[in-house]
Formats: structure tokens, C-alpha cells, sequence
């Protein structure tokens, strides 16, 4: 390890050893892991397959896990230092409860960002042989892994009409030295790739590893084609987002980031790439895919290698929070009697959708779930609660389920809709993968209730009994002498 990272996984002097702008960077934020005792240092040489993963996952939302020389290797490994929801409103500056809100603010606010000369990002560059293996500590994560993966690299690409960028994150599987096959889902990134396949040109792009927290962030959002991520990266930082034009192209990156490799989507070329573990906890098929040819390498002195491990916390979460921030949005701008809303960690934080909603008419909770389904096409199972209901707690969701729904009447079934490609149940009856069937259940009371039938059950003077005063009593002793203790 370096002397510098040594200075930041031991918490001395960490604000003095960093540059001013690393306040925009991923080390500040580790950093701050740190001195806090939720960053830990991993015994050195752990190996890159499945043993640095394994150990990631083990600490997955309770540590962050710093792995120096991970198989011998220069580049020190980081993961899961987003792994709680309490640490992203920390990064955001906001209370836990407040996410949501913040979130919508800085997609409704972009800021332009801030382009800058001799970034960090650059400080040492590669373009001759390249060998991203050689270069990079690029970990194979789950037992049935095909190779190799990048899993929290931040594509970064141009309309090739409008120049307007989109980031994203996708996964890439390093098959060559300078060759890396990827999974492109049918959004922004696919169709900038072929509008530039239209015009007989490959789709340059940049993948930036060791982002900054809140670029991670921003780089989910579900946004209009030709709305640029690091924009809202700007609004949630408070300040436009420094960045750097790429070498090889015009892609703009983050001049913060740890790595950038530069390259193109190529047109014709396609590789073998899967089986690998995805977020629903199952693997995909293997495919041929896309190519990405490495053009060149840059990264700062002593760079961070950043890792998410699939179907953990920390992949949950990134994209939990920005889509449960957009979603929101979207069904309050035709429902503004909808409250709140919560994408279950149950359902991969992607499928399952919780409402919660101050219901006015009777089957308008059948509406508000068309609205979700129609918002994004990884909802698949809806479910409409009353206001007395917290989404953010499946204990109460299911009572209301239980207690407030008949399939007869409250169920919702819309055959034959676009899901998502990775629900390995899309294709049991043969079908092609990603075609779903959306279920919406309508777990709300009925208007006209009468007498008691759905008071909930409440005593009086509940919520004011001081519970860790009586638990500090324990028994006294008049209480052993009854009891003959």
C-alpha cells in the first residue's frame, strides 16, 4: 500500500494529505469511511477470484473493505463503501428521510458542469499494448462467473446527433488484453449505439471506475434521452462537475475519478460473454455481445480500483435511490395524493413496488399501478397502501395484504408487458426473455368502512411509555424474594 492510502485507512491527517479537489472524489469519501471506523483494511494478496469478493460480501452493509495488492497486484481494490441507505444521505448532506426529496431536487436542477485542465484522471496514461488485466485488478465475483467483470464502471457515451452525454452503469466481462465484451439493455446507451451504427461508425465511449459516490449516483437516474448525468451529478454535489475531455475522444469524464478506459463500441465484432451472477441472486445466460475496443488507459497516481459486488447492498441500493426518487416524480405529477413509495430490497430493489397514497376514489389505486408500470419497465408487482401504512417496513405491508385485499375485487393482471430481461422467470414457458406479466394488488381500505371494521388496533399511551427506562430497571429485589431467585 502506498504511503498516501496508508495515511487514509489509518484516519491521520486525511484532510491535510488530500488536494482541494479531491472534495469531489471517491478517496474523500473513503476518507471519511475511515475516521469513522466503517472503512477496514483487508490482509494483503487476497485473491482476485471469488476470495475478494466473498469478503466484500461478508462485510456488505456494516464495512467498507479496502483490499491492498489483491493477488500481488499495484491497484488496491475498494467495495461496498455505499452499502447502507444512511451513508448515501450522509454523502448527500441530508437526513435518511429526506433522499427522495433531495434526489428529485438535483434531477429537476441540473447543473451544467465545468470542463478542466491537467485532471487527476490523467495523471498517468496508457495507450501502447494495453493489457487491461495487467493494468487493472479486475475481480471474478460468483462461482459460475464466465471471467472477469467490471462491475462499477460508469459508461459514459455521446448522442451522435446531439452530442448531449449519458452515463449509465452496465457490466463489462474483460475477455481479451484489450477486448471487453458488454451487456447494452435497451436504453440511452443501446440507442446512441445505433444511431452511430446508422452512420457506419463505432460508438466511442468512456468507462470511469472510482467515481465519486455521488456520480454513482447520479449515473441511475431514469431521465429523457438526452439528459446528461453528470449534470445532476453537479446539482447533488451543490457545484457544476469538474470534468476532462477523454484523450482518444470527446467523451467528458469526471476529472476526479480514479481510472478512465477510453474505447469504442465496435459495429460488427461480437464475443462470448455470461453466464454472471445478476442482481435478482441468479446468473444470466451466456450471449454473444458487444465489443469494446480498449483505445487507452489513463488513471491517477496511485489509483483506487472500485468493485460492486452483484446483488448486495451496495448494486441494490444505486439503484434503488434514484429510481425510487424518479418514480415518485412520475406518479405524483398525475397523482399528488401519493405519498411515499419503496422499492423492496425483497424484490432486488427493482421489481417490487410499494405505494403508499391518500386515496380519494375507488379504483384509483388500479390507476396509480398502471402509472408505475408504465414509469419503468422493471416494475413488475405493485402494491397501493393506505397512509397509516410504512412502505419502508414489509411487515407492514404484508398486514395490509393481509388484512385489506381480495384478489377477486383488488387484483390487477396485465399480461404480456416488457419487464426485464434478467428475471430468469420470463422464460420458463418459452417465451422471450423479458416479457412479462405486471401484477398490481390493491391493499387499501374501502372509503365507505364502517364502525371499527379498519381501526387499526392502537392503546392508548403506547407511544409515550419510555421503554429503555424499563429495561434498565431488570428485576429488583423484592421481585427475586417472590420469585425465590
Amino acid at each position: 500500500m502506498n504511503a498516501r492510502l496508508k495515511l487514509e485507512t489509518q484516519g491521520e491527517g486525511l484532510r491535510e494529505v488530500m488536494p482541494a479537489e479531491d472534495a469531489l472524489s471517491l478517496r474523500h469519501w473513503l476518507a471519511r469511511l475511515a475516521r469513522s471506523d466503517r472503512l477496514v483494511v483487508a490482509p494483503r494478496g487476497v485473491r482476485l477470484k471469488h476470495e475478494l469478493a466473498a469478503i466484500a460480501k461478508r462485510l456488505d452493509g456494516r464495512k467498507a473493505v479496502l483490499f491492498p495488492a489483491p493477488d500481488g497486484h499495484a491497484v488496491p481494490v475498494v467495495s461496498g463503501f455505499f452499502s447502507r441507505r444512511e451513508w448515501l444521505a450522509e454523502a448527500m448532506g441530508v437526513a435518511n428521510a429526506d433522499v427522495i426529496a433531495a434526489y428529485q431536487r438535483a434531477v429537476a436542477n441540473p447543473l451544467p458542469w465545468r470542463e478542466v485542465a491537467q485532471p487527476a484522471c490523467q495523471q498517468v496514461v496508457h495507450r501502447e499494448s494495453i493489457d487491461v488485466r495487467a493494468l487493472l485488478p479486475v475481480p471474478t465475483h460468483s462461482e459460475h462467473d464466465s471471467g472477469a467483470y467490471i462491475t462499477a464502471g460508469v459508461i459514459i457515451a455521446r448522442n451522435p446527433v446531439t452530442g448531449v452525454q449519458n452515463a449509465s452503469i452496465i457490466r463489462i466481462q474483460v475477455h481479451a488484453p484489450d477486448r471487453m465484451a458488454c451487456l447494452m439493455l435497451p436504453r440511452d446507451l443501446f440507442a446512441f449505439y445505433k444511431a452511430s451504427a446508422e452512420r457506419g461508425q463505432p460508438l466511442p465511449v468512456a468507462i470511469v471506475i472510482g467515481a465519486d459516490p455521488l456520480t454513482l449516483l447520479a449515473s441511475q437516474a431514469i431521465l429523457p434521452i438526452d439528459t446528461d448525468e453528470l449534470e445532476v451529478a453537479g446539482a447533488l454535489h451543490g457545484q457544476p462537475l469538474p470534468v476532462a475531455r477523454c484523450l482518444t475522444n470527446e467523451v467528458r469524464v469526471p476529472a476526479s475519478a480514479e481510472i478512465v478506459i477510453e474505447g469504442r463500441i465496435l459495429l460488427e465484432e461480437r464475443a462470448s460473454e455470461g453466464p454472471f451472477g445478476e442482481f435478482p441472486r441468479y446468473y444470466s445466460e451466456r450471449a454473444e455481445r458487444e465489443v469494446i475496443a480498449v483505445d487507452a488507459v489513463t488513471h491517477r497516481r496511485d489509483p483506487i480500483f472500485h468493485t460492486i459486488i452483484p446483488a448486495e447492498m451496495e448494486h441494490l441500493l444505486l439503484g434503488a435511490i434514484p429510481r425510487e426518487a424518479t418514480l415518485l416524480a412520475h406518479l405524483r405529477r398525475t397523482f399528488p395524493n401519493v405519498l411515499d413509495l419503496h422499492l423492496s430490497v425483497g424484490g432486488t430493489c427493482r421489481y417490487h413496488l410499494f405505494v403508499k397514497m391518500r386515496k380519494q376514489h375507488e379504483g384509483q389505486p388500479k390507476n396509480v399501478m398502471l402509472c408505475a408500470f408504465g414509469a419503468h419497465y422493471d416494475v413488475k408487482h405493485v402494491v397501493i397502501v393506505d397512509e397509516d401504512v410504512d412502505v419502508h417496513d414489509p411487515r407492514q405491508v404484508e398486514w395490509a395484504v393481509a388484512t385489506r385485499f381480495q384478489a377477486h375485487r383488488d387484483l390487477l393482471v396485465v399480461p404480456g408487458a416488457q419487464g426485464s430481461i434478467l428475471d430468469p422467470s420470463t422464460t420458463v414457458d418459452g417465451g422471450p426473455a423479458g416479457m412479462s406479466t405486471k401484477m398490481g394488488l390493491d391493499a387499501t381500505k374501502p372509503l365507505d368502512c364502517k364502525d371499527h371494521v379498519f381501526t387499526t388496533v392502537a392503546i392508548p399511551g403506547e407511544n409515550e411509555v419510555d421503554v429503555q427506562a424499563l429495561l434498565a430497571r431488570g428485576v429488583d429485589a423484592e421481585t427475586r424474594t417472590l420469585l425465590a431467585l
